[in-house]
């Protein structure tokens, strides 16, 4: 199958969320999965969609706090690798149970990690974190180094499609960006059998993008609803 890839380079915290829910929500039009990968303009933290606002303030300084499209919890965002997956609901991945998915998708990012001679590993079972935070402790299926997580997801489907949202802790200082980046497309043709094709970022998803985050994203009222 054709994926789309989309190197949008670094973005505010608030437009990099509006954006990867854009993609979401034009899966119907796109009618491929899309991988999206893209930085920070400055430090941030995004959080789960169902968490408590006051508690993820008191949990972590960093500012600004955005909360995802998707679930989980408390992200740091600074000089990770960020990335998300979009799939229609025409594709496989769609029907997928929810481990699944987040299985395949970690399994994705440690074949990438494989072809740079990096040896990882995905948890076989969770490990107890601090409430809300993604990265102290491990979920089954993340990626590991050396017994620490480096890689966690959350999901989000609807009616338009599924939606990943991935971040890497870059394991070495050594690693580049870029090559991880080329080594991810290079996975998925390996693993999955998938041709790319470069995303143009029409109008169409610029202004849903943009609409997204004015309305959302960007406003207070709508990342302290809970």
């Amino acid at each position: 199958m054709n994926w789309l890839f989309l190197q949008s380079g670094p973005g505010e915290a608030a437009f990099n969320m509006a954006l990867d829910e854009a993609l979401l929500e034009a899966m119907p039009r796109l009618g491929q999965p899309v991988l999206r990968c893209y930085g920070w303009t400055e430090p941030a933290a995004t959080f789960g969609y169902f968490q408590n606002y006051s508690e993820v303030e008191r949990a972590t300084m960093l500012r600004p706090l955005i909360r995802r499209p998707t679930g989980g919890g408390i992200v740091p965002h600074d000089k990770d690798w960020t990335y998300s997956l979009a799939f229609p609901t025409t594709h496989e991945w769609y029907s997928l149970r929810a481990e699944e998915s987040y299985r395949r998708a970690h399994e994705l990012i440690q074949a990438a990690f494989a072809l740079l001679d990096v040896e990882t590993e995905l948890a076989t079972a969770c490990k107890k974190s601090l409430p809300g935070q993604c990265f102290v402790g491990h979920e089954k299926s993340d990626v590991l180094w050396r017994g620490k997580k480096i890689a966690g997801a959350a999901q989000r489907r609807n009616k338009s499609g599924l939606l990943i949202q991935g971040s890497v802790q870059p394991p070495l200082s050594s690693l580049v960006r870029q090559d991880w980046q080329t080594a991810m497309c290079d996975a998925a043709v390996k693993r999955l059998g998938a041709t790319w094709a470069e995303l143009d970022m029409d109008m169409a998803l610029r202004e849903a993008a943009k609409t997204a985050c004015a309305r959302k994203y960007s406003q207070a009222a709508y990342n302290r609803k809970r």
